[in-house]
């Protein structure tokens, strides 16, 4: 950055500021070819992102880069003005992604910053959800860090909705006034994540899980009914330590329980760090001006050598399916792209390397009438097989990590659906047979 929209003109001190969507005119900052992004999820400066969806056409063509979806303002109608790109199908994506005009980048959620910051992935136009200034004029990030951090330095544009309802988030950057090149005022409140029902399923999975992660241990966890189920069954645990990609209400709940001290995890002693939150107002107030909650960027959430340095790291993600020799699909569901590679493989790998720690993938055995353990994958390989860790069903527990393939085919038909095991087994012998397992 650090020139307006003429090349070689310096940009104005002082950016202006405009009271409602409804005056402003993208146009004066977003050119044709432009590629945008904003933050995910409950990140996502609505304002903004629904005034360019209904001024998209004035740009020519433009290209955006989507996070996880929540709002649903960008739909797949607004593929005649925008190009989308995105590295996950979550959330509203879902609907964009089905009607085939979503491009997905596959890659580690740790690449993101590199590629921002090599122009692989070009950003021009960076929107932001920010809180209002402070007395010297500055924002905290809200409710991201991320990759935005990289995107913030080399994007041509910023532009920053000001919404009065963002709490002030802790981290280790504050945008500066002379940052921004246009503030948008708002006043809504943040997208909150649709809650999950946790049932018994979802409960025995928990359990296991629980049963792996010590006193003292640092989490790891990602959102929905499995993690969310987690983090309840280990309230019993002590001076655990928070380090993940996203944080969402349930970790205040485990925080709030006297479970999270942060006492032993390694290195940000005292502090729970995340990249994003994702969550609802019981978060949002408890982020409020908290420097116990952390915001970090992506290149210090997801470096392995930070992840490595961690106490007894606790990696707990899910998968939509997995095969009987560690491979993992997390983001093709019966022909529908719904998940992402992400930060899975970061954090897998990272567990593998911290002292004590413990890599765990867990998913319930069925979906309806399928098994989500496979002898061969429907999808692509999202974690290979030599980043196997722990695999968890509500069947038990599987630990794959030093065990050769055929010990692996036992261990994961031990933890399927009882009545595909039979069946599994006989696949499993034949997959082997044609791939040269043994």
């Amino acid at each position: 950055m650090g020139s307006d929209l003429t090349q070689g003109v310096a940009r104005p001190g002082a950016a202006p500021s405009l009271p409602a969507a409804a005056t402003l005119d993208l146009a004066r900052w977003i050119r044709a070819g432009d590629t945008l992004m904003w933050g995910q999820a409950s990140a996502e400066p609505a304002t903004l992102v629904r005034a360019y969806a209904e001024q998209r056409h004035d740009f020519a063509r433009t290209r955006a880069f989507l996070g996880i979806g929540l709002t649903g303002l960008l739909d797949a109608q607004h593929a005649d003005a925008i190009d989308f790109i995105g590295y996950c199908g979550s959330g509203t994506n879902r609907r964009i992604a089905d009607a085939g005009v979503l491009e997905i980048l596959p890659c580690h959620y740790s690449d993101l910053p590199a590629f921002i910051r090599s122009g692989a992935l070009r950003i021009d136009v960076l929107l932001l959800q920010v809180p209002p200034a402070d007395e010297q004029g500055r924002h905290s990030l809200g409710l991201a860090h991320e990759y935005l951090l990289a995107a913030l330095d080399i994007a041509r544009v910023v532009i920053a909705e000001v919404n009065a309802q963002m709490p002030w988030t802790c981290g280790d950057r504050l945008l500066q006034p002379e940052e921004i090149d246009l503030r948008v005022e708002a006043s809504y409140p943040p997208s909150p994540v649709p809650a999950t029902q946790v049932g018994d399923r979802e409960r025995a999975i928990a359990a296991h899980v629980a049963a792996l992660v010590e006193d003292g241990a640092t989490l790891q966890c990602g959102l929905g009914a499995i993690p969310e189920a987690v983090l309840g069954a280990l309230r019993g645990r002590r001076d655990l330590g928070i380090h993940s990609g996203a944080v969402g209400d349930a970790v205040v709940e485990l925080i709030e329980a006297g479970a999270v001290t942060n006492a032993r995890k390694g290195r940000d002693t005292g502090t729970s760090i995340a990249g994003v939150l994702l969550g609802g107002t019981r978060l949002h107030r408890y982020a409020h001006n908290n420097p116990a909650l952390q915001l970090r960027g992506t290149e210090y959430t997801h470096h392995p050598e930070v992840l490595a340095s961690l106490s007894r790291l606790a990696a707990i993600n899910s998968a939509v399916e997995v095969d009987l020799t560690g491979q993992v699909n997390s983001e093709v569901a019966a022909g529908s792209y719904v998940g992402a590679v992400g930060g899975a493989v970061d954090f897998l790998r990272g567990a593998q390397r911290s002292r004590g720690g413990v890599p765990v993938v867990a998913l319930p055995s069925t979906a309806g009438a399928h098994s989500r353990i496979v002898a061969r994958l429907s999808g692509p390989v999202s974690t290979p097989r030599c980043d196997a860790g722990v695999f968890v069903t509500e069947y038990g527990v599987a630990d794959l990590r030093g065990a050769p393939l055929a010990a692996r085919m036992r261990r994961m038909i031990d933890i399927a659906h009882p009545s595909h095991r039979a069946r599994l087994e006989q696949e499993g012998h034949q997959a082997a047979r044609s791939l040269g397992w043994r």
